[in-house]
């Protein structure tokens, strides 16, 4: 089993075999130290204890320079100095990880609706429903990984299963930044020799209980009888163990969005610095966001833009409407608009537009109708790529080269003049 300080690690190899599966436990790697080095890099390499200098409190997260050590969270943080003497105490940011957290969460949301975030760092997801749009469930673990790590700048490791379950086991052996697929048809093998230890939801004095009577590995669970496990652990917990044991959880995601939102981002290949560039591209990434919410059948009340820089710096900026909109160019002037007022001038990596506080579309118009003529010009852009494709039809604009990217086709290209 994968240990804490990162030794033990198993990952699968590229195209294994994730059969039967399509649920995935995604968790960010020393999440809190990992935060700390992306707005620190010169804390890259260091063992870090995140939490108070004071002698009393407790260890938040460690990096694996740390843990290698043995310094563990809930450790108090005295104890942690004395096993790692050399380490740097950096007080806990929760304000940073929670944005940092935000960014992520937003990725898995963008490859599925259904998502359940289990703490600020760690997410199941349910990705059968969209294996046409990304791929086997196996593919698109390695493409959040990706993502994370490119967008964001930090590293996650996932597990994929059949089962919540398994999944989450999975995502703790292929740690520090690994992917591990458990087919469904290997479910019982993977489990069998795996401690009663690893097994999600066993602390540390049902472990002991367990272990005492010779329970110590979840093949052994199996080999118990009912009547034994039950005079254990107590009937409940026993027959939860019961059914772990044997690869059957039947809990499925749970979704709580408490806000609707549509967005779009852009990462270049290349760092951006001309701005001209970038107000484009905030108004062609304001069209793609436009046309699903007309799509949806929903109106922004709030456009907010997202700039990140080359060092990973990330500035968010956002203004209510007067009225809700579903029309491209006017989320795209009040996206051009939040983004000249950002005073920094540094190369750019990501740029992203979202509309928030969404309301159903077809509220009543004023007397005159501002972008009367624009929703004439959008109506005709959906329509026609509604018949041709997405790409088939765009604003003259958007034609030519994207910043950090190649030239965006040619309407010709696709039989259109």
């Amino acid at each position: 089993m994968g240990r804490g300080d990162g030794s033990g690690r198993t990952v699968s190899a590229p195209g294994a075999d994730d059969t039967g599966t399509g649920i995935l436990h995604v968790d960010m790697d020393a999440f809190y130290a990992a935060v700390e080095v992306l707005h620190d890099p010169s804390l890259r390499g260091l063992p870090l204890i995140i939490g108070s200098p004071d002698g009393r409190s407790v260890v938040s997260s460690a990096s694996y320079e740390a843990r290698r050590y043995g310094v563990r969270s809930a450790m108090p943080v005295s104890q942690a100095i004395r096993l790692c003497p050399a380490a740097r105490i950096v007080p806990p940011d929760f304000t940073k990880y929670r944005d940092v957290s935000q960014q992520v969460m937003a990725i898995f949301e963008q490859v599925t609706p259904l998502v359940e975030p289990l703490s600020i760092d760690e997410a199941f997801l349910d990705v059968r429903g969209v294996r046409r749009l990304w791929g086997s469930p196996g593919v698109i673990g390695a493409m959040i990984r990706n993502r994370v790590q490119a967008e964001v700048g930090i590293t996650c490791s996932v597990g994929v299963a059949a089962t919540k379950h398994v999944a989450k086991m999975a995502s703790t052996l292929a740690k520090p930044d690994g992917l591990l697929v458990v087919a469904e048809a290997e479910t019982l093998e993977f489990l069998a020799a795996k401690p009663v230890r690893a097994m999600w939801g066993v602390g540390p004095k049902t472990a002991e209980t367990l272990e005492s009577r010779g329970i110590r590995f979840i093949r052994d669970i199996v080999a118990t009888p009912m009547p034994a496990l039950e005079r254990a652990v107590g009937p409940a917990l026993a027959q939860r163990l019961h059914d772990l044991a044997r690869g059957q959880d039947p809990r499925g995601i749970e979704t709580s969005r408490v806000e609707k939102s549509v967005g779009h981002e852009e990462t270049f290949d290349i760092d951006v610095t001309d701005r001209e560039a970038l107000r484009s591209e905030l108004l062609r990434l304001a069209d793609r966001v436009a046309a699903r919410l007309r799509r949806a059948g929903w109106e922004a009340g709030t456009v907010a833009v997202k700039i990140r820089f080359s060092d990973f710096t990330t500035v968010n900026r956002s203004q209510t409407l007067p009225e809700a909109t579903s029309v491209g160019q006017r989320i795209g002037e009040v996206a051009r608009t939040l983004f000249d007022a950002i005073e920094r001038r540094d190369p750019v990596r990501l740029v992203g537009v979202r509309a928030e506080r969404l309301s159903g579309a077809g509220g009543a118009l004023g007397l005159w109708d501002d972008d009367a003529e624009w929703r004439r010009v959008e109506d005709a852009l959906d329509s026609a790529q509604a018949r041709f494709g997405s790409g088939s039809v765009t604003r003259a604009r958007h034609l030519g080269a994207r910043p950090g990217r190649g030239s965006a086709p040619h309407p010709r290209a696709h039989g259109l003049d």
